[in-house]
């Protein structure tokens, strides 16, 4: 029989023919054959099965060898025993290869016919033996593909034990081996579908026993992680990812970057290695862990391993996204690498010449931007003690108090949320870097840009500090204001007159704030250029100052402009001698204050002002509280000058009674609001605190009145910029209304007066922030401050929005409303609204130095209700532009307001590059040495604290709650 099939084989008959005959023979095998015949029958078609020449000669021997294994299964055991199987494991056929895969497709066959006899255990323990030897050299991808197949199908060939876990370990490190040299897809699809096979297996192993899995993954660590530059894992190592339980990812990357054990080389060539990954088309999941490992090292501040990564890959990554069987986990990859690498654009860079995606909202971009930054990583995957304070969820910056700073924090926090301000001075371009704008430049960059969750302002406090402030002592923060305001204001001026100076064209714009024209030009070479500082246009307003004689009606003017308004409390009607007809300026009840910025004024004996000097503490229950258009119209209201305070008529040539009124004839775009709460007591010697609660509304109308006119008797005087117009607060506590019987006899002198009409425009003017005093006294307390966040267009502008801006002669008012200040109407459905959305919008925010927290707009209200010490005292309104109105040329004619970020200069970039970069290693820094000390070492976290649980505390006497950051005196609250 042997003879007739290897002569068939060799035969030149047709195919047909030959199918007819092989036929035959497997029928002949249910006769009778010796043992011999069996043999060698058995012998012919495993050679004709692993040396045939073609496939048809392959297929003659499967047919041929499984008829007669069937039927004489005695000889086929005695032909395919285990030192057989040995043989062909360690020796190959004839000139076939060991490691050829139609050795194990043989086998394969054979145990599938042997499958019932006793034998096959001991071939079974062999195979186990062998297959582990035959991964540990490397078998090309074909082999371990037939192997894997055969092991599958035969899972008793599964080395076990402690051998079960070397043979996973050895066959990850084969498939490492695996490379893929062909060109055409065919080849391709072959490679990768062997690869599946091969971890397809390992995934059953895993399976059945999961003691085998977490080794295996060390395995793969390991090999990934390898500096050998001899040495190239393959990328089909991918093909495992799909394999892990998503649910080990926690577990396993606290494992990895908690290791002390594993150097930054080896991680940083890991985390390379499993980016590229993501060129292996079948894999799934790989972005989710790549992107897991990046979050894990962020979490232990490893920033200098996802910085190098980063710019080693990101390229790599993007290139991936022409690929769409990989673009989903590319681009995955692709944005936590460009979103969290914030420290500097490098990253950003390299790949911006090929990017033309949508631009998303900028509320949608700022929240991606500070949920994905490195310091702001869930810290999930490290211990208790490598938790750092990273940025609030807010998104800004705090400000580090430096011993008793907390004055200037506030100040600073207050004019970085003045939109249009901080836009204008980081677009200036200054050229000397030694000016206190260029401090004040560089302070705003990193307040909008740092990582910082609180940024320490040590040069700008040293630029800007007053002389007279003593070092690391409790200052004035209204004090610090102005003194700022001012200095910036000369400081320009001086550049002005330098620039102005030199032998060249004028420049077509300001040679630092470079605005358009405005209300004060100036003509070089034929044209019109404003000449006023950025602090004029945007804080400068102007006060018109008449004193009317009324012996003879000469009324005497001054111009003075101004940066705030100082106002003060007026003398309660409780402390009167008697009742006082109220006039159409009805004035608040509030108690007096005596000297402005801790003066040394003293309250005259029986005045108002003595009688209300021990009651500073004691406020007024049976009446509305006061508000801030009280305070304005107090401020605005006319002052009798007599007796010990009467005026000096040039025309009289004598002192004579007269009437002396303020107006406002030029609105700044920032009106800043100064409640003079502190009072010079002469008994005691002390400054102190009006604790009075004030209402603050949303929004005001102040009252503006055209530029005067000039009369005879009149005269106008311009004074340069001051922030202290001692006209306007020296006497400010002096401020009586006149009795009845004075009104009258006015009115008597006014009837045949000429009279002066000027037109009055009522301003609307939006809350922008608000600097809080806790404390009883200006020698102790804390400053903290409240600002009207950004979010995407202007919150300010949408805080205006939520109320309806009625006009006051269109509801009905009397027309002589307009020369007061008062606060637009808002019904309780609308002031409700407000109090809810705007909390839920988180459109205001709390500065308190180091931290910042979402709060809400009744919080602002509430807060001395709710904390008695805790009161306004410096208030920053911004002017709006109502539809259709025009206010001093319009503030959109004035150019001075930007509807966007103005984008970095390059030196203002990379300073906060270098700063962000120092940061990173400063927290890598700290984690390491952490971690170094977690065995001896304890720590306790708790959880954030709403913005109503505790009241802000006190910097007191040691500097700023240790100079920390402002201190609280209850139960600290932690920002993450």
């Amino acid at each position: 029989m042997d003879k007739i099939l290897e002569g068939l084989v060799s035969s030149d008959h047709s195919v047909p023919v030959k199918r007819a005959i092989v036929k035959k023979v497997v029928e002949a095998a249910e006769r009778e054959v010796t043992e011999d015949q069996c043999q060698a029958l058995f012998t012919l078609t495993t050679r004709l099965i692993l040396l045939g020449e073609d496939a048809f000669q392959k297929q003659i021997g499967f047919q041929v060898l499984e008829a007669y294994a069937r039927y004489h299964r005695p000889e086929f055991e005695r032909f395919f025993s285990k030192d057989f199987v040995l043989s062909l494991l360690q020796q190959g056929y004839g000139q076939l290869d060991r490691k050829d895969p139609a050795i194990i497709e043989y086998i394969h066959c054979c145990l599938r016919l042997l499958i019932s006899c006793p034998s096959v255990l001991e071939i079974f323990g062999v195979i186990q033996v062998e297959v582990l030897r035959m991964v540990c050299e490397r078998p090309e991808p074909a082999f371990c593909a037939r192997l894997s197949t055969l092991l599958s199908d035969f899972v008793q060939c599964i080395p076990r034990d402690k051998s079960s876990v070397l043979f996973c370990q050895q066959l990850v490190r084969t498939i490492s081996s695996f490379h893929c040299f062909a060109s055409q897809e065919q080849e391709l699809r072959e490679y990768v579908g062997q690869v599946t096979k091969v971890s397809a297996l390992l995934q059953s192993i895993w399976k059945a026993d999961p003691a085998t899995l977490l080794p295996s993954l060390q395995e793969v660590f390991a090999i990934i992680s390898s500096t050998d530059p001899s040495f190239d894992p393959s990328i089909a190592l991918a093909s495992l990812v799909q394999h892990i339980p998503v649910q080990m990812i926690t577990v396993l990357i606290k494992s990895l970057t908690t290791d002390q054990n594993v150097r930054d080389a080896s991680m940083t060539k890991a985390l390379c290695r499993m980016i590229d990954w993501l060129s292996w088309p079948l894999a799934q999941h790989v972005d989710t862990w790549v992107i897991a490992l990046l979050k894990g090292l962020a979490a232990v501040q490893k920033f200098t391993i996802l910085i190098d990564v980063t710019l080693l890959k990101i390229e790599l990554v993007f290139s991936r996204l022409w690929y769409p069987i990989v673009r989903q986990g590319a681009l995955a990859v692709l944005s936590h690498m460009l979103l969290s690498f914030q420290h500097s654009p490098e990253a950003f860079h390299l790949v911006r010449g090929s990017l033309d995606l949508p631009k998303p909202a900028e509320e949608k971009i700022k929240l991606v931007l500070n949920q994905s930054a490195w310091t702001s990583q869930s810290n999930s995957f490290s211990s208790g003690l490598l938790r750092q304070a990273g940025k609030s969820e807010t998104g800004k910056t705090g400000l580090v108090n430096l011993g008793n700073t907390c004055y200037m924090n506030s100040i600073i926090q207050t004019l970085f949320m003045a939109t249009d301000f901080r836009r204008h001075v980081l677009s200036l371009h200054l050229n000397s870097s030694n000016t206190l704008m260029k401090k004040l430049q560089l302070l705003f960059a990193f307040l909008a840009h740092t990582q910082r969750a609180a940024y320490a302002p040590r040069n700008f406090l040293e630029a800007s500090r007053p002389p007279w402030f003593n070092v690391g002592s409790q200052q004035d923060c209204s004090e610090y204001l102005r003194f700022l305001l001012d200095r910036l204001h000369e400081e320009e001026k001086t550049l002005q007159a330098l620039d102005s100076a030199k032998p060249k064209a004028a420049s077509p714009t300001d040679a630092s704030c470079k605005d358009p024209a405005g209300p004060t030009p100036a003509e070089v070479n034929g044209q019109t250029y404003d000449r006023r500082t950025l602090i004029e246009k945007l804080f400068g307003g102007k006060l018109i100052t008449s004193i009317r004689c009324m012996q003879c009606n000469c009324i005497s003017e001054k111009e003075e402009p101004f940066t705030d308004l100082s106002l003060a409390f007026c003398p309660s009607t409780t402390f009167q001698d008697s009742p006082q007809t109220q006039g159409p300026l009805e004035e608040p009840r509030v108690l007096c204050q005596g000297s402005v910025n801790g003066g040394s004024e003293v309250p005259e004996p029986g005045s108002a002002s003595a009688l209300a000097s021990n009651a500073h503490f004691v406020p007024v229950t049976n009446e509305p509280p006061l508000s801030v258009p009280d305070l304005v119209n107090y401020f605005l209201a006319p002052e009798i000058l007599d007796e010990d305070n009467a005026y000096f008529c040039e025309k009289c040539s004598s002192l004579q009674r007269a009437e002396k009124t303020i107006k406002v004839v030029s609105a700044p775009e920032y009106l800043i609001l100064t409640l003079l709460r502190f009072s010079y007591d002469a008994k005691c010697h002390i400054r102190r605190k009006i604790l009075d609660n004030v209402t603050i509304p949303p929004l005001i109308r102040l009252p503006v009145h055209d530029p005067p006119i000039p009369t005879r008797c009149s005269s106008s005087t311009s004074s340069p910029l001051q922030v202290d117009s001692p006209e306007s607060s020296e006497n400010l506590a002096k401020k009586l209304k006149s009795s009845q019987h004075d009104e009258e006899e006015e009115k008597a002198r006014i009837d045949g007066a000429e009279e002066i009409s000027r037109a009055v425009q009522s301003v609307p003017y939006v809350l922008s922030s608000v600097v809080m005093h806790s404390g009883i006294s200006s020698e102790s307390g804390h400053y903290y401050s409240y600002g009207c966040n950004i979010n995407g267009a202007d919150a300010v502008q949408q805080t205006a929005n939520q109320f309806s801006i009625k006009e006051d002669l269109g509801n009905g008012q009397a027309e002589g409303s307009l020369c007061t200040c008062s606060a637009p109407s808002v019904s309780q459905e609308q002031g409700g609204t407000l109090h809810n959305s705007g909390q839920e919008a988180k459109d205001w925010l709390l500065f308190n130095d180091s931290r910042v927290t979402f709060t809400s707009f009744q919080s602002v209200q509430n807060i001395t209700n709710r904390f008695p010490k805790d009161t306004a005292y410096v208030l920053m309104y911004r002017k709006q532009e109502l539809p259709g109105q025009s206010v001093n040329g319009g503030l959109m004619a004035s150019g001075m307001r930007l509807s966007a970020e103005p984008p970095l200069q390059k030196e203002l970039l990379d300073a906060v590059i270098k700063d962000n970069k120092l940061y990173l290693q400063e927290q890598e820094l700290s984690a390491r040495t952490q971690a170094l000390q977690a065995p001896s070492s304890s720590c306790s976290f708790r959880p954030n604290g709403s913005d109503d649980n505790n009241p802000p505390g006190s910097c007191g006497p040691s500097g700023g709650g240790g100079g920390g950051g402002g201190g609280f005196n209850t139960i600290s609250r932690l920002v993450f």
